[in-house]
Parts: C-alpha cells; structure tokens; sequence
C-alpha cells in the first residue's frame, strides 16, 4: 500500500511539529509519523531548563561569543550568526504570540529568565522547570487545531532513493535524491510506501546508546542511521555531550537534573562534602557542560565512589521557593525518597545530546536532493565541539521554520512514472522468529561497549577497542535483520549499531582533544 504527500515529518518533537505547522499552514500536504504510540515522546518533552530567548539588554553578538566559547570556536559561524539574530525573537513571534505559551513570570509579573552554565546573560525563558513538556503539549495542541496529520505507531524502516530502489536502470545514472520511504506499521506488522516530494528527519539523538543518558529509550539514532545508509554525509560525530547531572537511583532512570539548579546556587559535592569544582574549572559548577561532566567523571574515579551529589537545598539563592521554581524535580526526587529542600541529590554525567548529525545547510538541507534533517538529528555546525546549555530547544525551533520555508518555496512534484517504478517492501522469503532477549542482549552489548570506550574521557586503545567489538555485532546484527520478522525492536537495533560505528569511526579520526571528544593520551 502506498500513500503520496508533499512533505513526510519523522518526530513530533519541537523541530518535526515547528515545521509541520509552517508547511501546513503555507497549504502543502503534511503528514508526521512517529514510531512512539505517545505523540509526546520525544526528547523535547524531557527538556527542563528553557529556551534562549530575546530579552531587552541583551544583544545577537552576546549569544554570538557564548555559543562560540562554549563550542570550542569550531562552530560554523554562519548557523551561529543565524540562531542569534532571528531565534530568540522567534521564540516571541511563534511560541508566545502564536501558540499562546505563558512561560513563568518573577514576583514583579515580568518573564523569568534564569541563567545557566557558560551564558554571560540571564536570558533564559523557562516554564517552573518542564519547558519542554510545556511545549511539546503546546505544539500539539495547535497541530490538532490546524488539522496537521499525526500518524502513531508508524516506524520508519529506510529512506526511498532514486538510485537504490527504483527498477528503473536510469535512474542509476541520476543524481541522487529521496523519493519518500518506507514505513512500518507496528500494530499490523505492514509495510507500506510513504512517496513525497521532501522528507525532513527529525528524529532526536543517539542517548540510548550508552548505558547511562537523560534521553528517552526511543533516541536510538534512527535519522543519522538511515541517512547515512541513503549516502547522506554524517559530521562531527565524536561530540556527544554529556549532561554534568542525572538522577542516581535504583528505580528512577534517564532523569535529568536540570543545569538551572547550579545557575540558581546548587553546588557539587562529594561524599565528604567539599566543594571539589574549584579543582577542576576556575568558573567551577558554571563551566560549560563538557568541563563538568569530566569533572564529575574524574572526582567519582579520585574517591572510588559511583556518583556524587548535587547540593541545591543549603546553596539556593533563587526568590521563588525550590517546591515551586523546580516542581518537577522536586516531585520526582521525592517519589523516591530525597527531598531536595532539605537533601542532596545523587548524580552521575549522563550521555544527553550529539552535537553531530546529518551534515545539512542552512536551511536544512542535506547532501541528498530532497531529503531534510532538523533538530539534534542535523549538523549544521550550530554547536560545534560542544552545545551551550538551552540553544537546543530554540535550535529545533528556528530550524523547523527555516527547513519548511525552504520546502514551500522549491517544493515541486514529482513525476508519477518514477514514482510507480518504485517497488514495494519485498520480506524475507523464510521469515525467522526470534528470542527477544537476543535484542535485549545486543543492545546491553552496544551500551556498555560505547559507555567504557567512548564515553566522557577516551583512548586511542579504548576506540580501537569499541571498534573491533562493535565490528563482530554488527555482523550479526545484520545478518539477525535480514532473516527476522521486522518489528520496531529490530530496526531500532540495527540503526543502534550503524550509528555507534560512525561515532566511534569518527573519535577515531579526530586524535584532537577538543570539546565534548577527550582523548587522553
């Protein structure tokens, strides 16, 4: 069965819905599918901190240098220069007047903007401390209200090519471009072709990976893996951030604990209770996100302990009580037993965003003709060796405008004969059924192979490592997928183990230490 649209949106977070609402409301024909049954399951939905947005007194060139000091100078200047003259006004324009968000206001009824690591200005808006969830229910709701087609449970298998798919010979001797894709419906087990004239990736991150992150469990690089395999160039892998503070608790996992509560006076300690950031960073627990999250690494392997503490209660200096300004946290913390009024919180780093992705321009367009990628799936050098807290969020923002404006002005069809020499998803003719704690025992295995060997401090022994290992499962992966009957566990594992090997291919190539990639020697 196959199905025709102008424009296919992978992901419902802020970058995939942002773009949709643009392309719907400029009256192309829009349909986003997620592979989550939850529309909300995105990685936006976890966001806590905020959103850069425009505040009077502060200036593009400000949010310039910040960005650029906090990635290491190795942005591209352009995307950077971008972001910081149209999104923080965007954030007005689109998700203020537009949407109808209310973020949270001080005592004095004005907007709160709260400060985080490595940022020269308190220029960051927040909802108490669930910006993202706000959001995300936000854009939703809109979508719905413009009638934008959401398709759930819809799993995308490859992206659609000219030259690989089609019977046609000459289409093989045409430039590349993408011609739809295949989807897998997870309630029947069907595949069906999804033909459009553009598709934009806005598939979030690679977190689930390793074996500790604040990402949801759907990140598992699904847009970097079938890109690549659709001959998309894939840059700046190595730069995986990780967020400086998870929840460590045995029932509560992938919680993060929001950089806000260090810009409102929390201070990291270890089990003596020192102050231990003044050894590592003369800006202590405001450094950018990569110094204290080795930092922490580094304390945690000095005093042989698995996770330090975060101390917000003694070292609060915000005006609005903690129950209030961090609800969110608070509540969590407390189903499981700290109370973050009165108790430090135990944290370790955590793989939380990847500053690499699919190489695009800046509009969003990659190096295959037609096909798009928006949000932290993309690589437009926004954050170069590493992201400054709260950019991410206005990111998929500015990005999901641009991409869609880029749509609307080239969007052009495509001719139905090539279309109707594009064959249907052919299944194995011996279909195999398989243990699912075969799955669960290859992605333990990509988990820990990515944690120990390209993690938050690296070697060259270490990748050299991770490669020859992640080399034998993929193998096997591979050879698991071909012969298995195809599910969404399937084709999460098998985009799981092509997205850590361009990871580790790419630390490998860069012997530099820079950023979020630390090589020791």
């Amino acid at each position: 069965m196959s199905k025709t649209f102008d424009v296919v949106v992978v992901g419902t977070g802020i970058a995939g819905l942002t773009a949709a609402i643009y392309l719907k409301e400029a009256g192309l024909n829009v349909a986003i599918i997620t592979k989550n049954s939850d529309i909300s399951e995105a990685n936006t939905n976890y966001a806590q901190g905020g959103i850069i947005a425009w505040k009077n007194g502060d200036s593009p060139e400000k949010l310039e240098k910040d960005i650029l000091n906090a990635g290491c100078y190795y942005n591209n200047f352009e995307a950077v220069k971008v972001l910081a003259q149209e999104g923080p006004k965007l954030v007005f324009e689109f998700l203020i007047d537009k949407v109808g968000i209310q973020f949270s206001s001080n005592s004095k009824g004005e907007l709160d903007y709260t400060e985080e690591a490595a940022h020269s200005e308190r220029r960051i808006l927040h909802f108490s401390d669930y910006t993202g969830e706000k959001i995300e229910d936000s854009l939703i709701a809109y979508a719905a209200k413009i009638g934008i087609n959401i398709l759930t449970n819809k799993t995308a298998i490859d992206l659609i090519t000219n030259n690989h798919h089609s019977n046609d010979y000459q289409e093989l001797y045409k430039p590349r471009e993408v011609l739809g894709l295949y989807v897998l419906d997870n309630n029947s087990g069907e595949v069906e072709t999804f033909f459009s004239n553009s598709v934009i990736l806005a598939t979030g991150g690679v977190g689930n990976l390793y074996q500790y992150t604040t990402n949801p469990s759907s990140a598992t690089g699904d847009g970097i893996s079938m890109a690549y395999r659709a001959g998309a160039d894939i840059i700046n892998s190595e730069f995986i951030q990780f967020h400086p503070t998870a929840l460590f608790h045995k029932d509560i996992k992938r919680f993060l604990i929001s950089e806000s509560l260090r810009g409102e006076g929390a201070k990291l300690i270890n089990h003596n209770g020192e102050q231990f950031m003044g050894r590592y960073s003369p800006q202590k627990e405001l450094a950018p996100r990569d110094v204290v999250a080795r930092a922490i690494y580094q304390e945690m392997n000095r005093t042989g302990k698995e996770y330090l503490f975060l101390d917000l209660a003694h070292f609060y200096n915000g005006s609005t009580p903690i129950k209030e300004r961090f609800s969110k946290i608070y509540n969590t913390c407390l189903s499981g037993g700290i109370d973050i009024t009165k108790q430090p919180i135990p944290v370790v780093p955590a793989a939380h965003f990847f500053c690499g992705g699919i190489k695009v321009d800046i509009n969003g367009q990659s190096s295959v003709k037609n096909l798009y990628a928006i949000g932290e799936t993309s690589c437009t050098g926004l954050h170069g060796a590493n992201r400054l807290a709260s950019d991410s969020l206005l990111e998929g923002l500015l990005w999901g405008k641009r991409s869609a404006l880029d749509i609307v002005k080239n969007n052009k069809q495509i001719d139905k004969k090539r279309l109707d020499n594009i064959p249907n998803w052919k299944m194995p003719k011996n279909i195999e059924e398989f243990d699912s704690i075969l799955i669960y025992q290859d992605w333990n295995a990509i988990k820990l192979t990515m944690w120990n060997y390209t993690g938050i401090i690296r070697t060259k022994k270490g990748l050299e490592r991770a490669q020859s290992d992640l080399n034998y499962h993929s193998h096997r992966i591979f050879k698991f997928y071909k012969e298995a009957r195809l599910n969404r566990d399937i084709i999460e594992l098998r985009n799981a183990i092509v997205t850590a090997q361009i990871i580790v291919d790419s630390a490998m190539r860069n012997g530099k230490s820079i950023g979020c990639h630390y090589v020791e020697e």
